[in-house]
């Protein structure tokens, strides 16, 4: 099983991976895990190039640190991407390319009202993905 962890540098994120430490401990391991940050576009009038890329990849590495700790600490086998764009697109994205399985992610724990007027990438990844999601309060 392939599990697609989004990791944004939050204690929520990092409750997911824990999350997922959990379920491979239980089910010996049998799951190929790939963390994923996602970076916003810079904006419009930046252009895209090496020095935007190289900052979208150390805002990453940053983001996934205590994730990729976490995970290194146990000993559980990871892949990280780190990609550049709206969240749901990007993992939809992600998911179709990896064949994932499932998505795991936390959530920052929105009310209804503040989710509707806000958004939320919980919700733009469940509308545009076609496997299960796990979120992770």
């Amino acid at each position: 099983m392939k599990l697609l962890v989004l990791v944004d540098g939050s204690a929520s994120a990092l409750r997911a991976v824990r999350e997922v430490i959990k379920q491979m401990a239980q089910d010996k391991g049998s799951q190929e895990v790939h963390l994923l940050n996602v970076q916003h576009a810079l904006p419009g009038t930046i252009a895209e190039g090496p020095a935007s890329r190289a900052y979208h990849h150390d805002q990453g590495i940053a983001a996934l640190a205590d994730a990729r700790a976490a995970l290194d600490e146990v000993g559980v086998p990871y892949t990280y991407h780190i990609g550049v764009g709206d969240v749901g697109e990007v993992v939809a994205q992600f998911v179709a390319q990896l064949k994932c399985d499932e998505v795991v992610m936390g959530t920052r724990g929105m009310g209804a009202v503040a989710n509707v007027l806000l958004g939320s990438a919980a919700t733009d990844v469940l509308h545009l993905v076609n496997v299960p999601v796990l979120l992770v309060k």
